[in-house]
């Protein structure tokens, strides 16, 4: 089968959008682009994390914090980032690797089905990330992690995007 480019899926399948849904496409389009960037790094770090050693994960803190601490020896970042690598078990490092690689593999599907115009990705990347963000809820009333809030805020605006996209795209195929 032939490849389509993005460009002629929107056209095929939005053949003539006002200018507000054009800009809120493109708002989409590009923060796909970035979700899908994120879920490829998210995929390296899987399997990166599967691949190397506790041991060297540890090493690799300590060759990064030991100036640091030389230069300031209360520096509580580099002190924070030793103690969880010394602490850093076999076990999370898979559950890591697992979530990592598994978590950027579903979002990449997902970025992808969308990108393509399928309609079906609506509907399922909806439900995704309203999962991911339920459960980047839970981890934040755990860690209080700033960036994990600032994802999950980034999500809201990607499903309020998709949302509108959706609803958008299902007009004009009904109406066709």
């Amino acid at each position: 089968p032939r490849h389509r480019s993005m460009q002629d899926c929107i056209a095929r399948t939005k053949p003539m959008p006002d200018a507000k849904d054009t800009r809120l496409h493109r708002l989409l389009e590009a923060s796909l682009f970035l979700k899908g960037a994120h879920a490829l790094i998210e995929c390296a770090s899987g399997i990166a994390l599967s691949l190397i050693s506790t041991q060297t994960i540890l090493n690799i803190v300590r060759l990064l914090t030991q100036q640091e601490l030389t230069e300031d020896p209360q520096d509580r970042i580099a002190h924070a980032l030793l103690t969880a690598a010394e602490g850093f078990s076999v076990s999370s490092q898979h559950f890591y690797a697992f979530y990592l690689l598994s978590h950027g593999l579903v979002k990449l599907v997902v970025v992808i089905a969308l990108l393509r115009d399928r309609l079906w990705a609506y509907p399922a990347s909806l439900l995704t990330l309203s999962l991911f963000i339920l459960y980047q809820l839970y981890r934040y009333s755990i860690t209080h992690s700033l960036p994990l809030l600032l994802i999950t805020g980034f999500d809201l605006v990607v499903i309020a995007l998709i949302w509108k996209d959706y609803s958008a795209t299902s007009r004009q195929r009904h109406s066709s």
